[in-house]
């Protein structure tokens, strides 16, 4: 089940984010010293927080049958109508199974219930694997770029969504 995640709720989708993310920099040998603002290392409460309240993303999360939280997602909805796709990420335990299509699909719908035009994300370039998945998904690369405070290259990705 998908649901609209409160500030209650922020100490769980961190440690979820958290978990997600770590296999990520482990596959690619992302640490907090060579990587401090990779996700799986700067996701915390007051960052959350911050997003919620100060930004207004909306923060939805998968709960299994036992009610415990194992995907998340949030979304930022741009003044230009287009929306950025935030941290989609499914627990390791639990993945293969259909949640992130479940949680990609529902941001997708909330977007365009948002009204937006336009759905953004950024990914690890070098995750051919979730690109592949992505664009199997309907989104289209649109381009790279390198930051200095990265050891890899962030990959754009983007869908139009009708109005």
């Amino acid at each position: 089940m998908i649901k609209e995640l409160n500030r209650n709720d922020i100490p769980q989708c961190v440690q979820v984010i958290r978990d997600s993310f770590q296999t990520v920099a482990d596959e690619f040998g992302f640490t907090a010293d060579n990587a401090p603002g990779f996700t799986a290392f700067s996701t915390t409460e007051t960052k959350l927080l911050q997003w919620m309240e100060d930004q207004h993303r909306p923060m939805f999360g998968y709960y299994d049958e036992n009610g415990e939280l194992i995907g998340y997602y949030n979304l930022l909805v741009q003044s230009d109508r287009e929306c950025e796709l935030g941290s989609l990420c499914v627990l390791p335990d639990h993945r293969h199974c259909g949640i992130g299509k479940k949680l990609l699909n529902d941001s997708l719908a909330r977007a365009k219930a948002y009204k937006c035009i336009a759905m953004k994300l950024s990914i690890v370039e070098e995750n051919s694997v979730l690109r592949r998945w992505y664009e199997k998904n309907g989104f289209v690369h649109t381009g790279t770029k390198k930051f200095s405070f990265f050891p890899f290259t962030c990959g754009y990705l983007e869908m139009p969504l009708c109005e």
